[in-house]
C-alpha cells in the first residue's frame, strides 16, 4: 500500500476537522479521497475548501460504490455509527469512528461482530487516550503501584452548557436526534478512561439521573452515579452541564495509596506500608499508615485526534497495536446505558445490561421526543 486512501462520512465540526489534518498531510502514510454529507452548506464548503483530488458525494450509497478509499471515518450523528461501520467491514474497509461507538450496546454489539468477521482494522476516537496523565495512571495502575483499587470517583462537571448550545441544532440534548445528553455527548471519554485506566468494569450500577432539570431540554442533565465491582471496590460518578464552575477531578484509592488527577497534575499520595498490612500490625486506639506525596513527571504531549488517526493509519500499515481498538468502545457505552437503565427502572442494573429492555425504553423515548420529524438531514 503506498499510501492509505481514506473517506470521511459526515463533514461537520469533527469531520471537517479530521478531513483537513489529512488533507494537509499532517498524518504520514494517508492521503484524504472521499468526503461524504448531505447538508448542501456542508457540501459547499467541501467544494470550496479542497481539490479534484477529493471527491464529493451527498450520499452513503454513491460514497461506498466509488470504491476510493481503503478506510472511513465516520462522523456523522450518534445513531448512524454502527450501521456505517457495519456497512464498510461488509465491503472490506477499515473504519475509525468518531465517539461514542453508538446509542446502545445491542447494536454496538453487532458492530463488534461485523468488524471480527472482517478481519479489518477498528478503532474508536478516543483521544484522551494519547494525554500522558491517562497513559501514566494506566502505566502506574497497571504496575501495582495502588495496590489493589478500592475506591474510584470522578467528578466531571465542567461541561457548563446554555440553552442556547441546546437550540442550535434540533437534533441536539433529544431521544430522537442523539440519544441521550451529557453521558452520550459529553461523557464518553471520562467514562471510557475511568473504566480503560483502571482495568476494572463494575458489576453492578445504582444512578440518579435528572432529565431536563436546569435547561429546557429531554433527556439527562445531571447524573450521580454508585457503582460495586467484583472485588467489593465502589466508585462513584458525577457529571452535568448546568454546574459553574466546574470541577475534573478523577480520584483512585488502593491498597497503597491514592492517585489524584486535577488542574493537569497527577499526584500519588504513596503509602509507606500497605493499608491492610498496617491494620493487622498496628495495636494502637488512633493511627494510620504514614505516606509521601509525590507529584508525578507527565512526560510527553496530548496527540489528541491526530495521534488517534495516525495509530489506526500505523496499524493498517505496519500493523502496530491499536491504542484505541473499536470493540472496546461497548464498555464506555455499557455504563451510560446501565446508569439510564437504572434511572428509568428506579433499581439496581447488573452488567452487562439486560440489551433488549434498555432498547424497549429507549425507543419509547424517542417515539415520544419532540425532534423525531426533524433531525434527519443534520450532521454534527
Amino acid at each position: 500500500m503506498r499510501k492509505m486512501r481514506i473517506g470521511v462520512i459526515g463533514i461537520g465540526n469533527m469531520g471537517s476537522a479530521h478531513a483537513l489534518s489529512l488533507f494537509k498531510n499532517e498524518i504520514a502514510g494517508a492521503e484524504l479521497t472521499a468526503l461524504c454529507d448531505a447538508i448542501p452548506e456542508r457540501l459547499q464548503w467541501a467544494k470550496e475548501t479542497f481539490d479534484e483530488s477529493v471527491q464529493i458525494f451527498d450520499h452513503t450509497e454513491a460514497f461506498f460504490a466509488s470504491s476510493s478509499f481503503d478506510g472511513i471515518i465516520i462522523a456523522t450523528p450518534h445513531y448512524d455509527h454502527p450501521e456505517l461501520a457495519i456497512r464498510a467491514f461488509e465491503l472490506g474497509l477499515h473504519v475509525l469512528c468518531e465517539k461514542p461507538a453508538g446509542v446502545y450496546t445491542k447494536q454496538v454489539r453487532q458492530m463488534n461482530e461485523a468488524a471480527k468477521a472482517s478481519g479489518k482494522v477498528f478503532s474508536m476516537m478516543y483521544n484522551q487516550r494519547t494525554n500522558p496523565l491517562y497513559l501514566k495512571l494506566k502505566e502506574m495502575i497497571d504496575a501495582g503501584e495502588l495496590g489493589e483499587i478500592r475506591r474510584t470517583n470522578w467528578i466531571i462537571t465542567n461541561w457548563f452548557r446554555p440553552q442556547s448550545y441546546y437550540d442550535s441544532g434540533t437534533w441536539r440534548a433529544t431521544w430522537a436526534g442523539e440519544g441521550g445528553g451529557v453521558l452520550i455527548n459529553q461523557d464518553p471519554h471520562q467514562l471510557d478512561l475511568w473504566q480503560w485506566t483502571t482495568s476494572m468494569m463494575p458489576k453492578r450500577v445504582r444512578a440518579a439521573c435528572y432529565f431536563g432539570k436546569y435547561r429546557n431540554i429531554e433527556v439527562e442533565d445531571d447524573v450521580t452515579a454508585f457503582v460495586e465491582y467484583e472485588n467489593g471496590a465502589t466508585g462513584v460518578f458525577v457529571t452535568t452541564t448546568g454546574e459553574a464552575p466546574g470541577t475534573n477531578r478523577f480520584e483512585i484509592c488502593g491498597d497503597l495509596g491514592k492517585i489524584v488527577i486535577e488542574d493537569g497534575k497527577l499526584t500519588f499520595w504513596r503509602l509507606h506500608m500497605s493499608a491492610p498490612e498496617f491494620n493487622r500490625s498496628f495495636t494502637g486506639k488512633f493511627g494510620q499508615p504514614e505516606h509521601t506525596v509525590i507529584e508525578i513527571p507527565i512526560e510527553g504531549k496530548e496527540s489528541a485526534h491526530n495521534g488517534i488517526i495516525q495509530n489506526w493509519v500505523d496499524a493498517v500499515i505496519e500493523g502496530v497495536p491499536l491504542l484505541a481498538p473499536g470493540e472496546e468502545g461497548i464498555n464506555g457505552l455499557m455504563l451510560s446505558n446501565a446508569m439510564l437503565l437504572s434511572a428509568w427502572t428506579d433499581n439496581w442494573v447488573d452488567l452487562p445490561i439486560d440489551e433488549d429492555l434498555f432498547y424497549e425504553q429507549l425507543q419509547a423515548r424517542i417515539n415520544e421526543s419532540q425532534s423525531k420529524k426533524l433531525i434527519s438531514h443534520e450532521t454534527r
